[in-house]
């Protein structure tokens, strides 16, 4: 027997106004997550969801779910000259899902789930679900009071990278292995990092994603934290807790491109709304996605929304953007014939850089303090410099250069090392250039490419000591710190996403005394400031001698802001 269809009624303009289509289509409405996507709100003492959804190319739009058995003509939509489509509907509350039936000028249907919904199903269900995000009570107000002083330039700065699925698995009632809940990883994980004397977690990405082996980096709910973990109040409860135990937050953000999955945003209303309708613009071939389209104004609205949304919602105190090079330029991994050059004949995405610059603008502008980080593989300039002085914006930068360059040479067998001396020298040339992180991140531990551990030469014991030779000058050298999960015990096997990390490495002496190693590099960093003040100034670092090949050895001088506070690094 079909569900009483649920009446519905327009949204009042007194919610979704004029003035919200006009800053949508300005491509300027930097908080549209206020009004678009599903919201409980009450019209004439009517509690409901207001529903909106921009889909300008549509014939029709309706609000499908369990509430009207899934039926495409219970609850339609109505439109608005700006291509917004939205509803009311009375009745429904926290924890429904739901889905957009749209129908295309051709008549197709698509059944998609909200582009600005606060909450999804766990996957393989692909619906969105309503989600009271207003309701959680935070305690990190000190917190967020002293977070520009914590998160300066000028302060120490060590982040441990985490891939939430893998990081621990445990048995379940019927002994399968299952993954941590967030209100568990506030506890086990928190209390590691906190052990371990790191200043920051890096989270790779939690937005909403369907296949496990993307790590989250092919996005389909944008707004909604993965629902493998948890709800959105578990989410913002993690958040919550590192922060009053003193811990910073940072995001894996990813707005390069979005998987062609047909419950998201591919072909939303029937057209390439989202992307580019050739595909020389709007095909990443590296990883079988689409591109976004950076010019269109509303395209534009949706992901400056979600950048501050997270920092506005869950309070996360970074950003990092990944892939930021497959942004830059339109020949990103592109043979001739495959891009189609800019309006100057150029390689360079003029729309992505904008987007890019007044991305940063916002974030920085409305919330000081925040970090912004570029995984940037390339010799791009002032990315790390402000928009007015033609940079990019961002806060900090991955410093690709200096990761590559020092594997290479820590890989080599030591009576090889002084070919290749300049490896490990040549960074110095382009420290101070920008704002650099030193990421040690999986990228470099996954795809056949070994432990880190794993590519250290020698036997056992030369292993280990190679590795807590080249973490000592990591933290000894200029640039913020980062180092992935793992790694900082050595554990012998490169990641696996499926798989939780070798815990039980840590019975053995040498992965046991690794670990102590980098919490004591942690915890003289953070007691040092000649290890951090001065990380972005030529005047902070001073070789004493780069040129003793001979030996392998590099020996300079970090200096603090005090003229009398330094240290020697020898390694």
């Amino acid at each position: 027997m079909s569900k009483k269809t649920l009446p519905s009624f327009p949204v009042p303009s007194n919610w979704l106004s004029d003035f919200d289509k006009y800053l949508i289509g300005e491509g300027t409405h930097e908080r549209a997550y206020e009004k678009f996507g599903a919201h409980l709100i009450s019209v004439d003492g009517r509690p409901g969801v207001a529903f909106a959804v921009w889909a300008p190319n549509a014939r029709e739009v309706s609000v499908i779910g369990d509430f009207n058995d899934w039926r495409n003509t219970a609850h339609p939509m109505h439109s608005s000259d700006a291509g917004i489509w939205s509803l009311f509907i009375p009745g429904l509350t926290e924890f429904t899902v739901y889905k957009y039936h749209i129908t295309a000028q051709d008549g197709q249907g698509f059944d998609k789930a909200d582009p600005y919904g606060f909450a999804m199903e766990e996957r393989p269900r692909t619906g969105s679900v309503v989600a009271d995000l207003d309701r959680y009570s935070w305690g990190d107000g000190d917190w967020m009071a002293e977070r520009a002083a914590r998160q300066s330039l000028d302060s120490p700065i060590s982040i441990y990278e985490v891939h939430l699925g893998s990081w621990r698995k445990i048995a379940d009632e019927r002994w399968r292995m299952r993954y941590l809940t967030y209100r568990e990883f506030a506890a086990a994980l928190i209390a590691y990092v906190l052990e371990m004397g790191y200043t920051h977690i890096e989270l790779m990405p939690i937005a909403e994603y369907p296949l496990d082996a993307s790590w989250g980096y092919q996005v389909l709910g944008f707004f909604a934290p993965t629902s493998r973990f948890g709800t959105p109040e578990d989410f913002m409860y993690f958040i919550d807790q590192c922060h009053q135990q003193g811990l910073g937050v940072i995001l894996d953000w990813v707005p390069a491109h979005f998987p062609k999955d047909g419950a998201g945003l591919n072909f939303f209303d029937g057209t390439h709304l989202y992307s580019h309708v050739d595909p020389r613009q709007g095909e990443q071939q590296d990883w079988g996605t689409l591109i976004f389209n950076y010019g269109r104004n509303e395209v534009r609205s949706f992901l400056i929304s979600n950048a501050l949304f997270w920092l506005d919602k869950y309070h996360i105190d970074g950003l990092r953007v990944d892939a930021v090079a497959s942004m830059l330029y339109l020949d990103y991994s592109k043979e001739e014939g495959q891009w189609i050059p800019n309006e100057y004949g150029g390689r360079e995405n003029l729309a992505a850089i904008s987007f890019l610059r007044k991305t940063n603008e916002v974030l920085h502008g409305v919330f000081p303090g925040i970090l912004t980080i570029a995984e940037e593989s390339t010799s791009w300039p002032m990315v790390s410099r402000p928009t007015y002085l033609g940079g990019l914006g961002f806060s900090l930068k991955w410093n690709m250069g200096w990761m590559h360059d020092t594997l290479s040479y820590m890989s080599k067998d030591p009576i090889y090392r002084r070919f290749h001396h300049d490896k490990m020298t040549f960074g110095m040339l382009y420290a101070f250039h920008e704002n650099f992180v030193l990421p040690l991140s999986h990228d470099e531990v996954v795809h056949g490419k070994g432990s880190l551990l794993g590519k250290m030469p020698g036997d056992e014991w030369q292993k280990f000591a190679n590795l807590r030779a080249y973490y000592g000058f990591m933290w000894g050298y200029s640039g913020k710190k980062l180092l992935f999960m793992g790694n900082d015990f050595a554990q012998w096997q490169e990641w696996d996403h499926d798989k939780g990390l070798e815990w039980e490495a840590l019975e053995a002496p040498n992965h046991q005394g690794m670990k102590r190693f980098v919490r004591d590099l942690n915890l003289v960093y953070r007691s040092e400031p000649a290890l951090y003040e001065k990380d972005f100034d030529w005047s902070g670092f001073s070789w004493i001698d780069a040129n003793d090949n001979d030996n392998s050895v590099f020996s300079f001088i970090r200096f603090a802001r005090s003229p009398d506070d330094f240290i020697l690094v020898v390694c």
